[in-house]
C-alpha cells in the first residue's frame, strides 16, 4: 500500500527528542534501532539512532540522527524528509526516476540490509524524499539475525 510519511533527521538528539515527544504526546515507539545495533555498527556513532518509527495518535513518523554531516547537512527547513513506502519495487523505481527529473539523487535506488528498494533524493523544488520497498518479513529476520 503506498503512503507517505515525514522522515525527521535530527543533529544527535533523537532519542531525546523521542522521549520528548512519548512524555508530551503519548507518543509510542514502533520501532528503534542504534547504528551499533545494526550491521552498519562502527560506521558511526553506534549509541545514535539510525531509524525509529513512532506512533502520534493515527499518524506514524519516522526519524533518525545524521551523523554522516558532510553527505546531508541538517540545517532548520533540510531536516525533514517525505518518506514514500510501499509494496511495489518497480512502481518505486519509476515515481523515483520521474521526481529526480530536475533534482539531485542523494543515495540512487538499490537493495540494503532492511529494504528490496531504497533511494533519496532532493526534488527540483528542494524537498527530501524517501523511497522504501520493505523486504518480506522473512528475509528481514534472516538479515538481522
Amino acid at each position: 500500500m503506498l503512503g507517505v510519511k515525514p522522515y525527521i533527521a535530527f543533529k544527535g538528539n533523537c532519542a531525546e527528542a523521542i522521549n520528548f515527544y512519548k512524555d508530551k504526546l503519548g507518543a509510542e515507539v514502533l520501532f528503534s534501532q542504534t547504528y551499533g545495533e545494526s550491521p552498519m555498527a562502527g560506521k558511526g556513532p553506534d549509541d545514535k539512532i539510525m531509524h525509529t518509527s513512532i506512533k502520534i495518535g493515527d499518524s506514524v513518523v519516522m526519524a533518525c540522527d545524521n551523523v554522516f554531516e558532510d553527505q546531508n547537512p541538517t540545517t532548520v527547513g533540510n531536516n525533514i524528509s517525505l518518506a514514500i513506502g510501499g509494496d511495489d519495487a518497480a512502481s518505486a523505481e519509476t515515481m523515483f526516476n520521474d521526481l529526480s527529473d530536475g533534482g539531485t539523487v542523494t543515495m540512487p535506488m538499490q537493495e540494503t540490509f532492511w529494504a528490496e528498494r531504497f533511494g533519496m533524493l532532493t526534488d527540483r523544488f528542494g524537498i527530501n524524499w524517501m523511497f522504501n520497498i520493505d523486504k518480506p518479513h522473512d528475509e528481514q529476520k534472516t538479515a538481522s539475525a
